[in-house]
């Protein structure tokens, strides 16, 4: 199980938060505390593997925090969780080492996409000694597609694109359904099935109609 502790201020949002994190699986709630002195001791007595961090605390900076992590080479990785737009603080945190940053308000899915990215890349870390460049650029770029989600079809974005492509790519070329990567990652059917039709498109996936002695075909898929 993976790790978490929220620091929030917010008592609705910390609840909010902490049932969010209950509903994805392979996460466990370390901690949730309102305040940095807190966040604090509790990462000296135990390190958690992941901080959902606010920004704007009474009195305190969540950033200040972040970087306070990084001068003492703390190796906890942190997703900021803010109302904070600005492209001053989004910047900053980036460059602090933020593997993500969710603007409130935020839906379930988003929360839940950034959670299931860190976790895909968090045991693939986990699983090797050395990593290829082909590997390597697997799990931390974007293909063109994705670096503007201008690009996506209205309703589609990058997170839950890069997760389905990269559970199809570790299913090589063999075949599957939309119902088999649903199970596997959580997402709706039809959800999934607007990814793989997008991935047709973009000619890199195969959909081929299997068809039984009666009813409607089962459509399966292939990497090409």
């Amino acid at each position: 199980m993976i790790e978490v502790m929220i620091v929030e201020d917010d008592p609705m949002v910390r609840e909010i938060n902490s049932k969010f994190l209950k509903r994805v699986e392979g996460f466990n709630l370390f901690q949730a505390v309102s305040n940095l002195e807190d966040a604090k001791k509790y990462v000296t007595l135990k390190k958690p593997d992941l901080i959902l961090l606010d920004v704007y605390l009474p009195k305190e900076n969540g950033i200040d925090f972040l970087k306070w992590i990084r001068r003492q080479a703390i190796g906890i990785d942190i997703i900021l969780i803010t109302a904070d737009k600005s492209m001053e603080r989004i910047q900053e945190a980036l460059r602090y080492g933020a593997v993500d940053y969710l603007i409130k308000p935020f839906s379930f899915e988003r929360f839940k996409e950034a959670l299931l990215q860190f976790k895909n890349r968090y045991y693939q870390f986990e699983k090797y000694e050395v990593m290829e460049q082909n590997e390597l650029d697997r799990l931390i770029s974007c293909s063109a597609a994705l670096q503007n989600e201008d690009e996506f079809e209205k309703g589609l974005n990058k997170y839950t694109y890069r997760l389905i492509w990269d559970e199809i790519e570790k299913r090589n070329y063999e075949e599957f359904t939309a119902e088999n990567l649903a199970e596997k990652l959580g997402i709706a059917r039809v959800t999934v099935r607007r990814y793989l039709e997008y991935m047709e498109k973009e000619d890199k996936v195969e959909k081929l109609a299997e068809y039984g002695k009666v009813g409607r075909p089962q459509y399966k898929y292939h990497k090409l």
